[in-house]
């Protein structure tokens, strides 16, 4: 597939092609859903915790004695059946998230970056280059390429701490490094703006 390159100014440069193995494939649906699922799953903090009988204060002693009272008899004011007690099958901290394979989520990716490209929502500048930090300047960029209003996700290599810094109040639009960006990232996105580095990055990893 062919893409045009473009300039800050919105101008088309030049045209490349996009590397048909990972632009190009089958999207495998059930694998991108794995991903998201053990993705999400990964993002939760897990910190919720309660008390077991042996954790909660007290308890030592016994209630009553144990016969004679006519009462159920009773070792612990702790026990999960009092108030105040301890928890059974209480939450604990824990990781949410489960091993997900190297391959099955380069083949994730390249699913995504194969239905963006599909779907012609795929742009790719030469360079973007600010010469200060200014959120104006980043707007003016993205609404002459036709992207003002638009969920972006922008893909450059390298550190770029104008463009980063620029972008961050701006709803809906995000930098990334190109060879690390997450596929939920890329999925939520309505328009994938590489930079002609980003790209070779991305050709470079998952050839």
């Amino acid at each position: 597939m062919i893409v045009k390159i473009y300039n800050q100014e919105g101008v088309a440069v030049g045209e490349t092609e996009l590397n048909p193995e990972i632009f190009g494939i089958e999207p495998n649906e059930a694998v991108v859903h794995q991903y998201i699922v053990n993705f999400l799953a990964r993002q939760r903090q897990g910190n919720a915790d309660t008390k077991t009988r042996r954790e909660v204060r007290g308890g030592g002693v016994k209630p009553y004695r144990q016969k004679g009272t006519g009462r159920a008899r009773m070792g612990s004011w702790r026990t999960p059946l009092r108030r105040g007690g301890g928890t059974v099958f209480g939450p604990h901290p824990r990781d949410y998230g489960s091993r997900f394979p190297k391959q099955m989520k380069r083949l994730a990716l390249k699913s995504v970056f194969s239905e963006k490209a599909r779907t012609e929502k795929i742009k790719v500048l030469d360079k973007i280059v600010l010469g200060e930090i200014k959120t104006k300047s980043m707007i003016t960029v993205l609404s002459k390429l036709a992207l003002d209003g638009r969920r972006c996700i922008i893909l450059d290599d390298g550190r770029n701490d104008h463009l980063s810094l620029s972008c961050r109040n701006i709803p809906g639009v995000t930098v990334r490094h190109a060879s690390t960006a997450s596929g939920y990232e890329l999925l939520n996105a309505d328009y994938l703006v590489f930079t002609k580095a980003g790209l070779e990055r991305v050709g470079e990893v998952f050839a």
